[in-house]
Formats: C-alpha cells, structure tokens, sequence
C-alpha cells in the first residue's frame, strides 16, 4: 500500500483543517461490493515483453493499435489482475490499453545482475517512462492505484509532456523521505505497522517466508468489504514470486523512512517531489467508502490539482483496490478523463 508518508501523513493530522478547492466538483459513484471477482480465474493473457531501461518489462496489451494509450498501474501487494476487468472495458471504448508488471513483479525482470533492486518512488516513474519510449508513445492517459496510482502522479508531475490525463486512487500520493520523518498520531502509526516491519530483518525474513499469507492478510485489511474468493488471490499471488519482489518491496518501505539510500542518478528527481510540486493535467481522484488501507482525506489534496479536476466517492462497501473491487466506476473516471 502506498499512501505517501508526506501529504497524506500530514492529512492525518490536520483532515479537518482545509476546505476543498473551489473548483473541485465531487460527486458520489454507487457500486456494490462483490462477492468475489468478476474475473474469476480468468488471467490477462497472452503477455508481451520489451526491453525498457534497466528492465524486460512483462506487460498486457489490449484494444486496437492505434486507439488513444492507456497505461494501468498496479498497486502491492497486487497485480496486473487489479485491472482484469478494467482492461476489456477500455478496450472495447477504443483505448490501446497497456498494463505493465511493475518492477519486482510477475515477468518484469532486471536486465542486469548488477543493476541495485531499487524500490524508491522515482525510479518506478522512470521505469514506465522508459516503457512508453520503447514502445513509442509519446503520450497517455495513465491511471492507477496504490503504488500504480503514486507512480502515476510523479509522472503527471515531473513529465506532464507525456500524461494526457490522470486517474489516481486516493488522490496525491507522493512523498519525501524529509516528510516521512514526522510522527502520527498513535491510531495512524499503526496503520502503518507493516512499514516498521519491513525496516527489521526479521520483517524481512517474515516477508521472504510468508509473503503469500502476508499478501492475503493486507488484502483482507485493506478491503474489509470485499468478500474475494481463493482463485482470485492465488491468480495474483504468481505475481509476488518474481525474484526481486522482496528486495523491491522492503527497499521501498526502508527507503521512505530513510532507513536505506536510493541511487544517486534519481536525486535530483527525488528533490523535485520533495517540493509536492503541482499536477496541471486533467485528473480524477477516486476513493472507495470502505477503504481500510492508510488514506488522505481529499480535502488535503484537492489543492494539489491546478487543472481540470473532479474527485468521487465510491459508494458501496468499496475499498482499497478500487479498479478491481469497482471496475465500472474506474473504468469510467479514465473514460470521462481521456475523452473530457
């Protein structure tokens, strides 16, 4: 999960405190929460694979050739089957949908022994940047959720030359290792006990050993509501046994509590997030009325968003992995976005 220890730490704090934007229009989304995936056991099949900076990035791809890109980023601990139901909707509306495996997951693998498994938040940006190069678009709609939807609002950000339109769950998730050295509150400090876990070696250990059940259990707490069945987990569990997926996963965490450093290369990268600069691009924000993951209120970010921008509320016992729990609203927000 990946609510962002800068802007969405502090939301915890002060989420009474700001209004929304008086340009924000807000509107309630109905869903129902499933009684197991739409999908089934039904995978995004068959994969490609292309060569792409540091990584062979395994990726979906759906819909014609030459529709408008959407690119779909997924969360951890998830998969590309975040969109499985998604990916048929924007294809069959025209879209050139792509859904990469993000680094240290499923196909996607290191070009190099040498290369350092590197989970800090600019470097996963890059990866898909470099994937859009090697696959010669210059420009998408990228949506996403969790990690997906961070990954996606540093590229708004830092390269709006390249995003036509955003769709992020949970709003503005990036952050600092600077931010994330302030404390929360005691209830908010133990949202995050999987972050502590990470920066021990036991917790390491842990997540080697147990990262199936591991992955169940965040699954569970994240998404009290969603009642999803065993072929569901286990066809995204395949993801996690990629040969980077630990090392990619406790980087990441140690990395945002400044407990591990991150490749000099992306510094400079790094010290332009930690000003939470602006996203100018059209944009939609979701969030699911049941989400039990750590989370901003979206009146702490609703300032975040310069341009044309709308934030909705899934109703419906919808919660963390929104695209998969509510694949028809989100399916929508990339629509209404792309098209607006």
């Amino acid at each position: 999960m990946t609510a962002s220890p800068s802007l969405p730490r502090r939301a915890f704090l002060g989420k009474a405190a700001l209004g929304l934007a008086a340009t924000q229009l807000t509107s309630i989304v109905p869903a129902f929460a499933q009684p197991a995936s739409t999908g089934g056991a039904r995978r995004l099949e068959p994969l490609k694979s292309i060569d792409a900076g540091s990584l062979r990035i395994g990726y979906y791809e759906a819909g014609p050739a030459d529709g408008a890109p959407v690119i779909l980023l997924h969360g951890w601990p998830y998969d590309i089957h975040m969109f499985v139901d998604v990916a048929p909707q924007l294809a069959a509306a025209g879209f050139r949908v792509i859904v990469p495996y993000l680094r240290g997951y499923g196909t996607t693998r290191f070009l190099s022994a040498d290369t350092p498994r590197n989970g800090q938040q600019s470097a996963v940006a890059v990866d898909i940047i470099a994937l859009m190069d090697a696959l010669k678009i210059p420009v998408a709609t990228v949506a996403g959720c969790d990690w997906g939807a961070r990954t996606a609002c540093i590229m708004a950000a830092l390269w709006p030359e390249r995003v036509k339109a955003l769709v992020s769950v949970s709003g503005y998730l990036i952050g600092s290792q600077e931010a994330g050295k302030a404390p929360l509150p005691p209830q908010a400090e133990l949202q995050w006990w999987y972050q502590y876990y990470f920066a021990t070696e036991r917790g390491r250990a842990g997540y080697e050993k147990n990262r199936h059940d591991f992955a169940r259990l965040i699954w569970q707490l994240a998404s009290p509501k969603w009642n999803f069945d065993a072929a569901t987990f286990e066809r995204s569990a395949v993801a996690f046994e990629n040969p980077d997926h630990v090392a990619i996963t406790v980087h990441n965490y140690r990395w945002r509590l400044g407990l591990a450093e991150g490749e000099a290369k992306y510094q400079a990268l790094e010290n332009r997030l930690a000003q939470a600069p602006v996203i100018g691009v059209p944009t939609i924000t979701l969030e699911g009325d049941a989400n039990g993951a750590p989370h901003p209120e979206p009146s702490a970010y609703a300032k975040k968003f310069s341009g044309r921008y709308e934030h909705r509320l899934v109703s419906g016992g919808i919660g963390h992995n929104l695209p998969q729990e509510a694949p028809e609203a989100f399916a929508k927000a990339v629509i209404d976005v792309a098209r607006g």
